[in-house]
C-alpha cells in the first residue's frame, strides 16, 4: 500500500517557496501549482498503486472485453460505412453484432440502439433531441434535482430557449414522490426523465412505475441507466421507457462509447444535435468507432451472462463493508434509501470529519467525495442537499464503489483503514470533543470575529 510522504510535500513546497504568496487570485493559482506538482510527483514514484474502490466513476475493462476489440483495432479496420468493399462490409458486420448485443441485454430491437460517445451525449441527444421537435406543440419538461449534471445542464440550455422545465425535489431516501410527478406532468409536457440508479448514492427509482405514469398522460419517458445498465435486469418495452442513455465505461466497456435507445413503437422523434453523413438513422453522424462498439458489445453480453453472480457477490461485499464500518464507529450515517438501492454505491457521511481530510487521509484507497464530474468542486453535493442532508454532513461524506473485480481483502483493508482514519481525525476535532461532553451543537449560537 501506499505510504505517507511527508518529504515530497516538504521538498515541493520549499521548491515553490519564492512564489509570492497572497490570500489572492495569484494565491489560489499557486496552491493549485503545488497541488499538481505534488500530484506528479506522487504518480511519477515507483510504488504499489492505491486500491480501487471508485467503480461509478469508471470500470477498469474487463479482459474478455479487450479479447473482442483487439482484432478491429488491428486487421479489421475497414470503416463500416464504406459499401463496396469486404474492408467496410467486416467492420459493418461486427458493428450491427454489437448492436444486437447492446438490445439483447435491454430487451430491445436493434434497430432502436444509437451508437454516441457514451452517456453525456446520448442525454443530450434525447433531451434536446426531443424537446426541439416536438417544441410546436409542447414546450413543457419534467426531472428531478438529483440528475447528472449533464441532464440538469440541458434543461438549463432549454429553459434559455423559453422551454419550461419542472425540477422535482426527491423524498429524504432520495426516492422521486410519484404522486407529485403526476401532478407536475400536464397537456404541454413533452418529457420527463428520470435517472434508473443515482451516481452518487445508488438508490434506484421506481422506473416501472414512471414508465406507466407517462405512457398513460402520452408523455416519452427517458432514463439515464448510465449506472444500472448491466448491474440490474431492465426490460425496455416492461418498464415503458421510450428512451435510455447507456455508457460503456459504466459497465467493465471501453471509454468514448455509449449508446441511446430510441423507441420505434410509439415512435418516437428527435432532432439531430450535429450534422454530417446521416449515420446512425440519421440522429448521429460521424463514422462509427468499430473497435469501440465492438468493446460495448462485447460488456453487454459478459454483463448479460455474469449480471446475477455479480450482483450477488457485490451485494455481499457491500454488506460487508457497511457492517465493519458501522459496527465499529458511532455517528456514520448511509445516504439515501436503505432497501431500493444498487448495493456497488455506498454513500456514508462520517459526523465531525472533514470529507476532503479523510479521503487524503485515505490516500491508498482510491475513493469519491460524490460524482467524478463535479469532484473539483468544494461545494457540497447537490444531490446529497436535495436530500435534505445538512451541509456539515454533506461535506463530510465518501463513496465507496463496489464492483465485479473487488476482493474481500480490499474490502476489509478499506474498511479497517477508514475505522482507524476516522477515529484519528475525530481525535483532533474540537466538535468530537464537545459531542462526547453532551454538548448540543446546533444548540450552540456561532459567531464570526
Amino acid at each position: 500500500m501506499l505510504s505517507p510522504s511527508r518529504t515530497v510535500s516538504s521538498r515541493l513546497l520549499r521548491s515553490c517557496s519564492w512564489l509570492p504568496l497572497r490570500l489572492s487570485s495569484e494565491g489560489k493559482a499557486i496552491g493549485s501549482l503545488q497541488k499538481d506538482l505534488i500530484k506528479k510527483h506522487e504518480l511519477a514514484k515507483d510504488e504499489l498503486r492505491p486500491l480501487y474502490m471508485d467503480f461509478q466513476a469508471t470500470t477498469p475493462m474487463d479482459p474478455r472485453v479487450l479479447d473482442a476489440m483487439l482484432p478491429y483495432l488491428m486487421n479489421y479496420y475497414g470503416n463500416p460505412h464504406s459499401r463496396t468493399h469486404a474492408y467496410g462490409w467486416e467492420s459493418e458486420t461486427a458493428m450491427e453484432n454489437a448492436r444486437k448485443q447492446v438490445a439483447d441485454l435491454v430487451a430491445a430491437d436493434p434497430r432502436e440502439i444509437i451508437f454516441t460517445s457514451g452517456a453525456t451525449e446520448s442525454n443530450n441527444l434525447a433531451l434536446k433531441g426531443v424537446a426541439r421537435f416536438y417544441k410546436s406543440r409542447k414546450r413543457h419538461i419534467v426531472t428531478t434535482q438529483t440528475e447528472h449534471k449533464c441532464v440538469l445542464d440541458s434543461c438549463r440550455v432549454l429553459e434559455a430557449e423559453g422551454f419550461n422545465v419542472t425540477y422535482l425535489p426527491v423524498q429524504k431516501n432520495g426516492l422521486l414522490d410519484l404522486e407529485l410527478l403526476e401532478a407536475s406532468i400536464c397537456p404541454d409536457t413533452s418529457l420527463v426523465s428520470v435517472m434508473t440508479v443515482n451516481n452518487e448514492i445508488g438508490v434506484k427509482q421506481p422506473i416501472e412505475e414512471i414508465g406507466t405514469i407517462c405512457r398513460s398522460k402520452g408523455v416519452f419517458f427517458h432514463t439515464d441507466a448510465a449506472q444500472a445498465v448491466g448491474k440490474i435486469p431492465i426490460n425496455v418495452s416492461n418498464w415503458k421507457i421510450d428512451l435510455m442513455s447507456i455508457s460503456g465505461h459504466k459497465l467493465y466497456g471501453p471509454k468514448g462509447v455509449g449508446a441511446l435507445y430510441v423507441r420505434r413503437r410509439p415512435r418516437v422523434r428527435l432532432e439531430q444535435l450535429q450534422s454530417g453523413g446521416g449515420q446512425e438513422r440519421g440522429l448521429r453522424s460521424g463514422t462509427v468507432p468499430t473497435p469501440l462498439v465492438v468493446g460495448l458489445g462485447a460488456a453487454c453480453s459478459v454483463a448479460q451472462q455474469e449480471m446475477e453472480y455479480d450482483h450477488c457477490r457485490v451485494s455481499m461485499l457491500a454488506k460487508r463493508l457497511v457492517q465493519k464500518i458501522m459496527s465499529e464507529v458511532p455517528d456514520v450515517i448511509m445516504n439515501g434509501d436503505p432497501e431500493q438501492r444498487y448495493p456497488g454505491c455506498i454513500n456514508l457521511s462520517f459526523a465531525y470529519v472533514e470529507g476532503e481530510s479523510l479521503l487524503m487521509a485515505l490516500k491508498d484507497v482510491a475513493l469519491s467525495s460524490g460524482s467524478a464530474c463535479t469532484s473539483a468542486s468544494l461545494e457540497p453535493s447537490y444531490v446529497l442537499r436535495a436530500i435534505g442532508t445538512d451541509e456539515d454532513l454533506a461535506h463530510s461524506s465518501i463513496r465507496f464503489g463496489i464492483g465485479r473485480f473487488t476482493t474481500e481483502e480490499e474490502v476489509d483493508y478499506t474498511a479497517e483503514k477508514c475505522i482507524q482514519q476516522v477515529r484519528k481525525l475525530r481525535e483532533m476535532s474540537p466538535l468530537w470533543e464537545m459531542v462526547q461532553e453532551g454538548i448540543d451543537l446546533k444548540s450552540i449560537k456561532w459567531t464570526q470575529h
